[in-house]
Protein backbone atom coordinates (compact mmCIF):
# COMPACT_ATOMS: atom_id res chain seq x y z
CA UNK A 1 0.00 0.00 0.00
CA UNK A 2 2.63 2.26 0.54
CA UNK A 3 4.48 1.50 -2.48
CA UNK A 4 1.00 2.38 -4.15
CA UNK A 5 0.95 5.85 -2.54
CA UNK A 6 4.03 6.94 -3.12
CA UNK A 7 3.32 5.69 -6.82
CA UNK A 8 0.17 7.95 -6.71
CA UNK A 9 1.89 11.17 -5.16
CA UNK A 10 4.73 10.71 -8.43
CA UNK A 11 2.00 11.25 -10.79
CA UNK A 12 -0.15 13.34 -8.96
CA UNK A 13 3.07 15.59 -9.23
CA UNK A 14 4.00 14.82 -13.02
CA UNK A 15 0.29 15.93 -13.62
CA UNK A 16 0.58 18.95 -11.79
CA UNK A 17 4.11 19.85 -13.67
CA UNK A 18 2.48 19.27 -17.02
CA UNK A 19 -0.57 21.20 -16.40
CA UNK A 20 1.58 23.80 -15.24
CA UNK A 21 3.17 23.64 -18.45
CA UNK A 22 0.22 23.76 -20.87
CA UNK A 23 -1.00 26.64 -18.93
CA UNK A 24 2.30 28.84 -19.42
CA UNK A 25 2.11 28.09 -23.02
CA UNK A 26 -1.77 29.14 -23.16
CA UNK A 27 -0.97 32.88 -25.05
CA UNK A 28 -2.80 35.20 -22.42
CA UNK A 29 -0.52 33.41 -19.81
CA UNK A 30 2.41 33.50 -21.73
CA UNK A 31 2.09 36.63 -22.81
CA UNK A 32 2.45 38.05 -19.14
CA UNK A 33 5.05 35.30 -17.45
CA UNK A 34 6.77 35.25 -19.93
CA UNK A 35 9.06 38.45 -19.74
CA UNK A 36 9.31 37.38 -16.14
CA UNK A 37 11.26 34.01 -17.00
CA UNK A 38 13.54 35.94 -19.04
CA UNK A 39 14.13 38.88 -17.00
CA UNK A 40 15.50 35.76 -14.04
CA UNK A 41 17.49 34.07 -16.65
CA UNK A 42 19.16 37.35 -17.70
CA UNK A 43 19.75 38.33 -14.33
CA UNK A 44 21.07 34.74 -13.07
CA UNK A 45 23.59 35.04 -16.21
CA UNK A 46 24.64 38.30 -15.23
CA UNK A 47 25.36 36.80 -11.58
CA UNK A 48 27.43 33.79 -12.94
CA UNK A 49 29.10 36.28 -15.37
CA UNK A 50 28.94 39.94 -14.14
CA UNK A 51 28.56 42.31 -17.25
CA UNK A 52 30.66 45.27 -16.33
CA UNK A 53 31.59 47.86 -18.40
CA UNK A 54 31.64 48.17 -22.44
CA UNK A 55 35.57 47.34 -22.91
CA UNK A 56 38.00 49.96 -24.42
CA UNK A 57 40.13 49.75 -27.21
CA UNK A 58 42.67 46.44 -27.25
CA UNK A 59 45.94 48.08 -26.49
CA UNK A 60 47.67 46.33 -29.01
CA UNK A 61 44.94 47.48 -31.93
CA UNK A 62 47.10 49.74 -34.42
CA UNK A 63 48.62 52.79 -33.41
CA UNK A 64 45.74 54.13 -31.29
CA UNK A 65 46.57 53.89 -27.00
CA UNK A 66 43.42 55.29 -25.40
CA UNK A 67 44.07 58.97 -23.92
CA UNK A 68 42.62 61.97 -22.81
CA UNK A 69 43.87 63.80 -25.73
CA UNK A 70 43.12 62.60 -29.39
CA UNK A 71 44.80 60.55 -31.52
CA UNK A 72 46.70 60.71 -34.94
CA UNK A 73 43.46 59.95 -36.62
CA UNK A 74 40.89 61.65 -34.51
CA UNK A 75 42.93 64.83 -34.49
CA UNK A 76 42.80 64.71 -38.57
CA UNK A 77 38.59 64.28 -38.22
CA UNK A 78 38.54 67.07 -36.39
CA UNK A 79 41.18 69.29 -38.07
CA UNK A 80 39.45 68.81 -41.59
CA UNK A 81 37.17 71.21 -43.02
CA UNK A 82 33.68 70.58 -42.88
CA UNK A 83 31.58 70.23 -46.46
CA UNK A 84 29.16 73.33 -46.31
CA UNK A 85 25.91 71.95 -45.17
CA UNK A 86 22.95 73.22 -47.77
CA UNK A 87 20.50 75.83 -45.90
CA UNK A 88 17.11 73.50 -46.17
CA UNK A 89 13.94 75.22 -48.35
CA UNK A 90 11.52 77.22 -46.16
CA UNK A 91 7.97 75.51 -45.02
CA UNK A 92 5.78 76.45 -47.79
CA UNK A 93 3.54 77.40 -45.01
CA UNK A 94 4.67 79.16 -41.34
CA UNK A 95 4.87 76.53 -38.75
CA UNK A 96 1.54 76.30 -36.02
CA UNK A 97 2.52 77.09 -32.38
CA UNK A 98 0.47 73.59 -32.05
CA UNK A 99 -0.27 70.69 -33.68
CA UNK A 100 -1.86 67.33 -33.12
CA UNK A 101 -2.57 64.55 -35.03
CA UNK A 102 -5.44 61.86 -34.89
CA UNK A 103 -4.01 59.43 -32.51
CA UNK A 104 -4.24 56.04 -34.81
CA UNK A 105 -5.49 53.26 -31.92
CA UNK A 106 -3.17 52.62 -29.34
CA UNK A 107 -1.39 48.92 -29.17
CA UNK A 108 0.67 47.98 -25.96
CA UNK A 109 3.77 46.00 -26.86
CA UNK A 110 4.22 42.59 -26.56
CA UNK A 111 8.03 41.43 -24.75
CA UNK A 112 11.04 43.40 -27.00
CA UNK A 113 8.55 44.15 -29.82
CA UNK A 114 8.42 48.20 -29.67
CA UNK A 115 9.55 48.28 -33.28
CA UNK A 116 6.76 46.23 -34.27
CA UNK A 117 4.25 48.31 -32.13
CA UNK A 118 4.97 51.42 -33.07
CA UNK A 119 5.18 50.77 -36.77
CA UNK A 120 1.56 49.11 -36.29
CA UNK A 121 0.33 52.57 -34.93
CA UNK A 122 2.00 54.45 -37.75
CA UNK A 123 0.48 52.17 -40.39
CA UNK A 124 -2.89 52.27 -39.10
CA UNK A 125 -2.80 56.16 -39.39
CA UNK A 126 -2.77 55.39 -42.91
CA UNK A 127 -5.84 52.87 -42.24
CA UNK A 128 -3.72 50.05 -42.21
CA UNK A 129 -5.51 47.23 -40.57
CA UNK A 130 -2.75 44.78 -39.01
CA UNK A 131 -1.41 44.52 -35.84
CA UNK A 132 1.99 44.62 -34.54
CA UNK A 133 2.10 40.58 -34.44
CA UNK A 134 2.19 40.48 -37.98
CA UNK A 135 5.08 42.48 -38.97
CA UNK A 136 6.87 40.58 -35.74
CA UNK A 137 5.99 37.17 -37.52
CA UNK A 138 8.23 38.48 -40.86
CA UNK A 139 10.65 40.81 -39.10
CA UNK A 140 11.36 39.02 -35.77
CA UNK A 141 9.98 35.53 -35.83
CA UNK A 142 11.49 34.71 -32.25
CA UNK A 143 9.60 36.67 -29.95
CA UNK A 144 12.82 37.05 -27.50
CA UNK A 145 14.49 39.09 -30.13
CA UNK A 146 15.34 42.07 -28.61
CA UNK A 147 15.97 44.39 -31.37
CA UNK A 148 14.49 45.76 -35.02
CA UNK A 149 16.62 47.83 -36.82
CA UNK A 150 15.37 51.50 -38.41
CA UNK A 151 16.04 49.50 -41.77
CA UNK A 152 14.09 46.29 -41.21
CA UNK A 153 11.08 48.55 -40.35
CA UNK A 154 11.80 50.51 -43.40
CA UNK A 155 12.07 47.00 -45.08
CA UNK A 156 8.61 45.71 -44.20
CA UNK A 157 6.99 49.26 -45.16
CA UNK A 158 8.51 48.60 -48.66
CA UNK A 159 7.56 45.06 -49.07
CA UNK A 160 4.15 45.20 -47.06
CA UNK A 161 2.62 48.47 -47.34
CA UNK A 162 3.76 49.09 -50.47
CA UNK A 163 0.69 51.79 -51.29
CA UNK A 164 2.58 54.05 -48.60
CA UNK A 165 6.81 55.61 -49.72
CA UNK A 166 9.30 55.53 -46.60
CA UNK A 167 12.29 56.55 -45.86
CA UNK A 168 14.47 56.98 -42.73
CA UNK A 169 17.18 60.14 -42.29
CA UNK A 170 19.63 61.19 -39.33
CA UNK A 171 20.48 64.29 -37.90
CA UNK A 172 17.08 65.14 -37.33
CA UNK A 173 16.29 68.20 -35.19
CA UNK A 174 13.36 69.40 -33.53
CA UNK A 175 12.12 72.14 -36.19
CA UNK A 176 12.08 69.35 -38.77
CA UNK A 177 9.31 67.55 -36.70
CA UNK A 178 7.21 70.37 -36.38
CA UNK A 179 7.52 70.91 -40.02
CA UNK A 180 6.53 67.28 -40.78
CA UNK A 181 3.67 67.07 -38.15
CA UNK A 182 2.34 70.29 -39.15
CA UNK A 183 1.88 68.57 -42.47
CA UNK A 184 0.13 65.98 -41.45
CA UNK A 185 2.68 63.36 -40.75
CA UNK A 186 3.40 61.58 -38.03
CA UNK A 187 7.23 60.91 -37.59
CA UNK A 188 9.06 57.82 -36.03
CA UNK A 189 12.33 58.50 -33.61
CA UNK A 190 14.03 56.09 -31.99
CA UNK A 191 15.69 56.74 -28.31
CA UNK A 192 16.49 56.01 -25.24
CA UNK A 193 14.55 54.13 -22.60
CA UNK A 194 15.36 53.60 -19.01
CA UNK A 195 13.91 50.39 -17.21
CA UNK A 196 12.24 50.69 -14.28
CA UNK A 197 14.29 47.52 -12.55
CA UNK A 198 17.84 45.69 -12.99
CA UNK A 199 17.74 42.80 -15.30
CA UNK A 200 21.50 42.28 -13.56
CA UNK A 201 23.77 43.46 -11.15
CA UNK A 202 25.02 46.86 -11.69
CA UNK A 203 22.74 46.92 -15.03
CA UNK A 204 22.83 50.92 -16.05
CA UNK A 205 19.33 50.37 -16.95
CA UNK A 206 19.62 51.84 -20.32
CA UNK A 207 18.21 50.53 -23.73
CA UNK A 208 16.35 51.78 -27.01
CA UNK A 209 13.00 52.40 -27.40
CA UNK A 210 10.73 53.69 -30.73
CA UNK A 211 8.18 56.47 -30.22
CA UNK A 212 5.66 57.59 -32.54
CA UNK A 213 5.59 61.87 -32.62
CA UNK A 214 1.67 63.23 -33.83
CA UNK A 215 2.03 66.84 -32.16
CA UNK A 216 3.43 69.50 -30.20
CA UNK A 217 2.29 72.62 -28.10
CA UNK A 218 4.99 75.47 -28.24
CA UNK A 219 3.31 77.20 -25.15
CA UNK A 220 3.82 73.78 -22.81
CA UNK A 221 7.35 72.94 -24.60
CA UNK A 222 5.88 69.43 -25.26
CA UNK A 223 5.67 66.98 -28.21
CA UNK A 224 2.57 64.25 -28.27
CA UNK A 225 4.36 60.71 -28.64
CA UNK A 226 2.19 57.69 -28.92
CA UNK A 227 4.23 55.55 -26.79
CA UNK A 228 4.08 51.60 -27.10
CA UNK A 229 5.36 50.85 -23.53
CA UNK A 230 3.98 53.96 -21.81
CA UNK A 231 0.94 54.62 -23.11
CA UNK A 232 -1.19 56.93 -25.50
CA UNK A 233 -0.63 60.54 -26.19
CA UNK A 234 2.41 60.80 -23.87
CA UNK A 235 3.88 64.34 -23.13
CA UNK A 236 7.08 64.50 -23.69
CA UNK A 237 9.41 68.19 -22.68
CA UNK A 238 11.61 69.17 -25.93
CA UNK A 239 14.60 68.80 -23.92
CA UNK A 240 14.02 65.40 -23.08
CA UNK A 241 13.43 64.26 -26.05
CA UNK A 242 16.07 66.19 -27.58
CA UNK A 243 18.52 64.50 -25.06
CA UNK A 244 17.60 60.59 -25.19
CA UNK A 245 16.91 61.09 -29.30
CA UNK A 246 20.58 61.88 -29.97
CA UNK A 247 21.68 58.65 -28.62
CA UNK A 248 20.60 57.38 -31.75
CA UNK A 249 22.03 59.68 -34.22
CA UNK A 250 19.10 61.72 -33.86
CA UNK A 251 17.23 59.10 -36.94
CA UNK A 252 13.94 59.11 -37.71
CA UNK A 253 11.67 57.13 -40.17
CA UNK A 254 8.67 58.72 -42.49
CA UNK A 255 5.75 56.66 -43.61
CA UNK A 256 3.49 58.65 -45.75
CA UNK A 257 1.04 58.66 -49.10
CA UNK A 258 3.16 59.21 -52.40
CA UNK A 259 1.11 62.18 -52.60
CA UNK A 260 2.73 64.11 -50.05
CA UNK A 261 6.15 63.20 -51.77
CA UNK A 262 6.74 66.71 -52.56
CA UNK A 263 5.75 67.85 -49.34
CA UNK A 264 8.11 65.98 -48.04
CA UNK A 265 11.15 66.58 -50.56
CA UNK A 266 9.96 70.44 -49.67
CA UNK A 267 10.81 69.89 -45.70
CA UNK A 268 13.62 68.64 -46.09
CA UNK A 269 15.44 70.21 -48.29
CA UNK A 270 19.21 69.12 -48.83
CA UNK A 271 18.37 66.35 -46.46
CA UNK A 272 16.05 64.52 -48.91
CA UNK A 273 19.67 63.54 -51.04
CA UNK A 274 20.88 60.40 -48.73
CA UNK A 275 24.59 61.79 -48.82
CA UNK A 276 23.97 64.59 -48.22
CA UNK A 277 22.02 64.24 -45.33
CA UNK A 278 24.74 61.75 -43.80
CA UNK A 279 27.57 64.29 -44.67
CA UNK A 280 25.24 67.07 -42.55
CA UNK A 281 25.09 65.13 -39.60
CA UNK A 282 28.81 63.35 -39.47
CA UNK A 283 29.87 67.68 -39.68
CA UNK A 284 26.85 68.53 -36.66
CA UNK A 285 28.87 65.35 -35.16
CA UNK A 286 32.34 66.34 -35.54
CA UNK A 287 31.31 70.18 -34.44
CA UNK A 288 30.07 68.05 -30.76
CA UNK A 289 33.30 66.35 -30.16
CA UNK A 290 34.64 69.71 -30.01
CA UNK A 291 32.14 70.77 -27.94
CA UNK A 292 31.99 68.21 -25.95
CA UNK A 293 34.74 66.08 -26.35
CA UNK A 294 34.07 63.79 -23.27
CA UNK A 295 30.71 62.75 -24.56
CA UNK A 296 30.42 59.46 -25.59
CA UNK A 297 27.85 59.40 -28.04
CA UNK A 298 29.15 62.67 -29.81
CA UNK A 299 31.65 60.56 -30.92
CA UNK A 300 29.94 57.47 -31.22
CA UNK A 301 27.57 59.52 -34.13
CA UNK A 302 30.25 60.71 -35.35
CA UNK A 303 32.16 57.43 -36.24
CA UNK A 304 28.46 55.76 -37.16
CA UNK A 305 28.22 58.65 -39.75
CA UNK A 306 32.06 58.03 -41.44
CA UNK A 307 31.03 54.30 -41.72
CA UNK A 308 28.50 55.18 -43.73
CA UNK A 309 31.04 57.15 -45.94
CA UNK A 310 33.54 54.14 -45.66
CA UNK A 311 35.57 56.16 -43.96
CA UNK A 312 36.54 53.22 -41.52
CA UNK A 313 40.26 54.15 -39.99
CA UNK A 314 38.49 57.48 -38.78
CA UNK A 315 35.29 55.56 -37.66
CA UNK A 316 37.64 53.39 -36.19
CA UNK A 317 39.29 56.18 -33.81
CA UNK A 318 35.90 57.98 -33.07
CA UNK A 319 34.54 54.57 -31.61
CA UNK A 320 37.88 54.25 -29.65
CA UNK A 321 37.20 57.72 -28.09
CA UNK A 322 33.23 56.56 -27.71
CA UNK A 323 34.35 53.92 -25.49
CA UNK A 324 36.95 55.37 -23.65
CA UNK A 325 34.48 58.06 -22.05
CA UNK A 326 32.35 55.18 -21.71
CA UNK A 327 29.23 53.76 -23.91
CA UNK A 328 25.83 52.21 -22.49
CA UNK A 329 25.81 48.26 -21.86
CA UNK A 330 23.35 47.70 -24.22
CA UNK A 331 24.69 49.58 -27.07
CA UNK A 332 25.72 47.38 -29.36
CA UNK A 333 21.98 45.48 -28.94
CA UNK A 334 20.91 48.10 -31.77
CA UNK A 335 24.07 49.94 -32.94
CA UNK A 336 26.32 48.11 -34.87
CA UNK A 337 28.97 50.38 -36.97
CA UNK A 338 31.60 49.49 -34.38
CA UNK A 339 31.80 46.07 -35.68
CA UNK A 340 32.16 47.62 -39.36
CA UNK A 341 34.86 49.92 -38.59
CA UNK A 342 36.90 46.77 -36.63
CA UNK A 343 35.89 44.62 -39.29
CA UNK A 344 37.36 46.66 -42.25
CA UNK A 345 40.11 48.23 -40.51
CA UNK A 346 41.32 44.54 -39.57
CA UNK A 347 41.17 45.29 -35.59
CA UNK A 348 40.23 41.78 -35.13
CA UNK A 349 41.24 41.52 -31.41
CA UNK A 350 38.59 44.97 -31.00
CA UNK A 351 35.65 43.40 -33.20
CA UNK A 352 35.72 39.73 -30.98
CA UNK A 353 35.74 41.41 -27.78
CA UNK A 354 32.53 43.73 -28.46
CA UNK A 355 30.88 41.06 -30.14
CA UNK A 356 31.73 38.76 -27.56
CA UNK A 357 30.45 41.92 -25.02
CA UNK A 358 27.43 42.10 -26.91
CA UNK A 359 26.55 38.66 -26.71
CA UNK A 360 27.26 38.54 -22.95
CA UNK A 361 24.14 41.21 -22.53
CA UNK A 362 21.99 39.65 -25.75
CA UNK A 363 23.31 36.01 -26.27
CA UNK A 364 20.30 35.67 -29.37
CA UNK A 365 21.52 38.81 -31.12
CA UNK A 366 21.84 37.68 -34.70
CA UNK A 367 24.07 40.73 -35.15
CA UNK A 368 26.52 40.13 -32.50
CA UNK A 369 26.32 36.16 -33.72
CA UNK A 370 27.19 37.62 -37.23
CA UNK A 371 30.21 39.76 -36.13
CA UNK A 372 31.86 37.70 -33.17
CA UNK A 373 31.58 34.87 -36.47
CA UNK A 374 33.44 37.18 -38.88
CA UNK A 375 35.82 38.01 -35.77
CA UNK A 376 36.74 33.87 -35.54
CA UNK A 377 37.01 33.57 -39.44
CA UNK A 378 39.84 36.18 -39.45
CA UNK A 379 41.55 34.38 -36.71
CA UNK A 380 41.24 31.17 -38.60
CA UNK A 381 38.39 29.51 -36.75
CA UNK A 382 35.96 28.51 -39.80
CA UNK A 383 34.10 25.99 -37.17
CA UNK A 384 33.28 28.79 -35.17
CA UNK A 385 32.41 31.14 -37.42
CA UNK A 386 29.91 28.78 -39.40
CA UNK A 387 28.29 27.62 -36.02
CA UNK A 388 27.58 31.48 -34.99
CA UNK A 389 26.22 32.14 -38.82
CA UNK A 390 24.22 29.08 -38.47
CA UNK A 391 23.25 30.11 -34.94
CA UNK A 392 22.34 34.14 -36.47
CA UNK A 393 20.16 32.06 -38.74
CA UNK A 394 18.38 30.25 -35.90
CA UNK A 395 17.26 33.50 -34.76
CA UNK A 396 16.38 35.23 -37.64
CA UNK A 397 15.77 32.99 -40.97
CA UNK A 398 15.40 36.11 -42.41
CA UNK A 399 18.69 36.86 -41.88
CA UNK A 400 20.39 37.60 -44.97
CA UNK A 401 23.98 38.99 -43.97
CA UNK A 402 24.43 35.53 -41.89
CA UNK A 403 22.96 33.78 -44.96
CA UNK A 404 25.89 35.38 -47.05
CA UNK A 405 28.11 34.64 -44.27
CA UNK A 406 28.20 31.14 -44.20
CA UNK A 407 27.74 30.54 -48.22
CA UNK A 408 30.69 32.99 -48.35
CA UNK A 409 32.86 30.85 -45.53
CA UNK A 410 31.81 27.43 -46.67
CA UNK A 411 33.14 28.25 -50.14
CA UNK A 412 36.83 29.69 -48.44
CA UNK A 413 37.58 27.63 -45.96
Amino acid sequence: MRKQSVNHRWFLALGVILLAILIYFLPPVNQRLSWRLDFALAYLRGVINPVGALPTAVPAATAYVPTSQPTAAATAILTSTPTPTAVPLPSPTPIPLSVSLPAPAWEKQDINNCGPATLAMYLRYYGWQGDQFDIASLLKPQRDDRNVNVEELTYYVQNHAGWLNVIYRVGGNLDTLKKLLAAGIPVVIEESFYFDEPFWPNDDLWAAHYNLITGYDDALQIFIGQDSYRGADQSIPYQTLEDYWRTFNHVYLLVYPPQLEGVVQNILGADWDADANRQRALDEAKAETVSKPEDPFAWFNLGSNLVYFERYDEAAAAFDRAREWGLPQRMLRYQFSPFFAYFHTGRVDDLLALSEYALRITPNAEEALLWHGWALYRKGDTAGAIADFENALQQNPGYRDARYALDFVRANP
